[in-house]
């Protein structure tokens, strides 16, 4: 047991990223079934599809589960925020925005509150405005990325030198070698988004386990820089047309126009991938296989042992 273990009341150092659209109620349960911490994703539902969720978890699962609002993308941020106080969930994961004016009353009803910081300065910024936990997500993750681009293995450590509270890893983590790579990188934990995805439990299109699955390691791709947003999908004749825009010139509004997530719905759930785009991290190009999330927990805390014993001995003595 670690900080954060403690902090969320859950057996293994994991957190299920809150994937919009696709962090739904079998998979957080599952997720939180299996000894981690399941995290229901808000994306742009509307409060009664998310509460819809909530209910659904609670009936999957008695374990902690958590619920990511993505400020920035969702309007009903504020009303959200009451529905989980409502239905008193007690671990609430934001993003996408400033999580600063939600903390207070969050704190209040003593929620354990997660941030997500792509610099060291944004994660000194949550932890003053009071975050208990903050995940470092490096450029490799999937779907919406700090502009800066700084990379999960150069991140971490300076995060975990710059603050005091539990820091999770982000970015790049899909496997029990990166579960420990992050432990010995200073975090206590980490977060995984894609390698969830590509599971049995997921409920995602098949296309979209197709496509992560048969992912090489320069399988994914960054869309957005030419209007000052990064955004790591994997390629669909879709996304390519969305290249094609940027190259001959894309407003900001028209970027986000065409990477919404009615976009992201098409593609990832509905699988038209001539309509819609897939996140997808760069650790798509390790994963090879579809197990259940309980098979993969129990295997990546293995490896991770394994692979920490390993690096000790590989040290002089």
């Amino acid at each position: 047991m670690n900080n954060l273990t403690r902090t969320l009341g859950i057996t293994y150092p994991i957190i299920q990223g809150g994937m919009g659209n696709v962090s739904n109620a079998a998979l957080a349960a599952a997720v939180s079934n299996a000894g981690c911490l399941g995290m229901i994703g808000a994306g742009t539902m509307e409060p009664e599809q998310v509460e819809k969720m909530i209910v659904e978890t609670k009936q999957k699962t008695s374990l902690p589960f958590g619920v990511n609002i993505a400020l920035s993308v969702n309007k009903h941020a504020a009303e959200l925020l009451e529905l989980v106080l409502k239905h008193q969930i007690k671990v609430v994961s934001l993003s996408a925005g400033n999580p600063a004016p939600y903390l207070p009353k969050l704190k209040q009803h003593h929620c354990t509150v997660l941030t997500v910081a792509g610099t060291v300065a944004q994660a000194v910024k949550a932890e003053k405005a009071g975050a208990d936990i903050v995940i470092g997500e490096g450029v490799e993750a999937a779907g919406i990325n700090s502009p800066v681009e700084t990379t999960t293995m150069a991140l971490i450590p300076q995060i975990c030198r710059a603050i005091a509270v539990p820091v999770a890893a982000a970015g790049g983590i899909g496997d029990g070698s990166g579960l420990a790579a992050a432990l010995a990188l200073g975090a206590c934990g980490v977060q995984m988004g894609t390698r969830l995805i590509a599971t049995k439990e997921s409920g995602v299109h098949a296309n979209y386990i197709s496509a992560i699955v048969s992912s090489r390691d320069d399988g994914t791709l960054i869309s957005g820089r030419t209007v000052g947003k990064v955004r790591r999908v994997l390629p669909t004749p879709y996304i390519e047309s969305v290249f094609q825009a940027e190259e001959k010139g894309m407003t900001v509004n028209e970027y986000l126009d065409a990477t919404s997530e009615i976009r992201h719905l098409s593609g990832a759930i509905e699988g038209r991938l001539e309509e819609g785009f897939l996140n997808g991290g760069q650790i798509s190009g390790l994963i090879e296989d579809t197990p259940s999330v309980e098979a993969l927990i129990k295997t990546m805390v293995a490896e991770a042992k394994t692979s920490l014993s390993s690096a000790q001995q590989k040290l002089p003595m």
